[in-house]
């Protein structure tokens, strides 16, 4: 029997409800007369965007109070930024990441007002953004740029740039593509070797109770079995290192088709970005099955997460928590 209604929990900002009306558009060109309701979600994350989400909860904010609608039957499935879903939390229980659709680009962009690109920009200039992982990549390559917090939804980020509060800001490929941002604005994309892409950045992940079997049969038709590759990849890494938005984290993965080799490439750095550790690492994915292909997957994220360690990293991530902790106590 196919699912007739769907209830979905998603946060109310633009970007949002444009993912989840995405979903929900791929989910009735194979079920057409598919009912959705969208159940609005109000985060901590969107009440306070006055300071860095590492100072009042991480990334997970947006998670969890999404997460809640379905865990309490409010809803039968959240649809979020993979990008925000943190590694070293445990999703609510009976709950788990059942579906990722075909990803978006995953890279980082900078946006500015008459198109100089990052290397082009004048000394002191001020970037736009909260993200201590973008942060850490660019200072290394500028560190003579400063960098303010960049809050707020994505119109609310491109307003402050327009106003001049930033000489350029940072934003993520995907969000500006779903939300057509990206004509008409003076966008350079950031190659990875520039500034390595956040785990799950550009992927959607959607959350639902694991017992549901109908729910499954339903998800699995706007699955993407390669996203799923990359993103297990992804995620295994950062579950490894036990890494937080408190920490500057990237971890890229890219499959192959031509013959079946998986990369998977991280990096963790220090506040300042003075000092970044990377580690790389090929796969070619020999598993008969998909259940076999996906453990293959995970132990190369773990190969890449262990290099870093074996590297200093997990010394490198209590520093980067002492160094926010102190400047916590200072303001």
């Amino acid at each position: 029997m196919t699912r007739k209604t769907l209830r979905i929990a998603t946060r109310q900002s633009n970007l949002a409800l444009v993912q989840t009306r995405w979903v929900a558009a791929r989910l009735r060109e194979h079920v057409p007369d598919l009912e959705v309701e969208e159940v609005h979600i109000v985060t901590k994350g969107d009440q306070v965007t006055d300071r860095p989400l590492y100072q009042i909860g991480g990334k997970g904010l947006f998670v969890s109070s999404v997460e809640g609608a379905v865990a309490r039957g409010e809803a039968d499935i959240a649809v979020h930024s993979l990008k925000d879903v943190p590694g070293d939390v445990e999703l609510a229980e009976g709950l788990d990441l059942l579906c990722f659709p075909e990803r978006e680009a995953p890279h980082d962009v900078l946006v500015t007002r008459d198109g100089t690109e990052l290397m082009g920009l004048e000394a002191g200039g001020k970037i736009g953004t909260t993200s201590l992982r973008r942060t850490a990549q660019l200072k290394a390559q500028r560190p003579d740029l400063a960098f303010g917090t960049l809050r707020g939804n994505v119109e609310t980020r491109l307003g402050k740039l327009d106003e001049g509060q930033f000489v350029a800001i940072v934003l993520a490929e995907a969000g500006m593509k779903r939300l057509g941002y990206l004509e008409g604005r003076h966008v350079q994309v950031l190659p990875p070797e520039t500034c390595l892409p956040a785990v799950g950045q550009g992927t959607l992940g959607i959350e639902g109770r694991v017992d549901d079997e109908e729910l499954k049969a339903l998800l699995k038709k706007i699955e993407c079995p390669r996203t799923r590759l990359i993103t297990e990849a992804e995620r295994a890494y950062l579950k490894r290192l036990q890494g937080s938005c408190r920490v500057p984290i990237a971890g890229h993965g890219q499959l192959f088709e031509d013959d079946g080799r998986l990369r998977m490439r991280g990096l963790v750095g220090s506040i300042d970005g003075e000092r970044l550790l990377s580690s790389s690492s090929d796969l070619r994915l020999e598993g008969r099955d998909e259940a076999a292909r996906i453990e293959e997957a995970r132990k190369l994220g773990v190969e890449v997460a262990d290099a870093l360690i074996a590297q200093g990293a997990r010394e490198l991530m209590r520093e980067a928590e002492a160094t926010l902790a102190r400047r916590e106590k200072m303001n």
